[in-house]
């Protein structure tokens, strides 16, 4: 006599166990909490940069105005660009920012050109 389990082995009606739903579960908690922490860490990091204004000095530098937000206590850098009328970079300076227990700070940066410049502005800041 065939008894109800050996149909259901026989058939592949095999009771599964809840082991497959509690890696499952385990594995999806763990993405859940990696992708919380990359969220929350790149968050600490972040450094916003607004430019105020800017003033052609001569032929041969411009001055930036800007400010930069976040990463309190942290060591800064800023890349400050000066462009011609074709947008064409016609000078560069990397700032370097002392770290700051303000969480705001408005700084300005004369920028060496090879060209006039008709303006200068941020072009990006990083944590250095």
């Amino acid at each position: 006599m065939t008894t109800a389990q050996q149909l259901d082995e026989r058939y592949g009606r095999a009771r599964r166990g809840r082991l497959p739903w509690v890696i499952g579960g385990i594995i999806a908690v763990i993405v859940v909490v990696i992708a919380g922490w990359m969220t929350f860490s790149q968050s600490m990091n972040s450094v916003d940069a607004d430019d105020l204004g800017f003033e052609v000095v001569d032929a041969h530098s411009v001055t930036v105005r800007f400010q930069v937000a976040g990463a309190q206590g942290k060591d800064l850098a800023c890349a400050i660009e000066a462009l011609d009328e074709e947008f064409g970079i016609v000078g560069w300076k990397i700032v370097e920012i002392p770290a700051s227990e303000g969480h705001l700070q408005q700084l300005s940066a004369e920028v060496p050109t090879v060209a006039e410049a008709t303006t200068g502005l941020v072009n990006s800041c990083w944590v250095a």
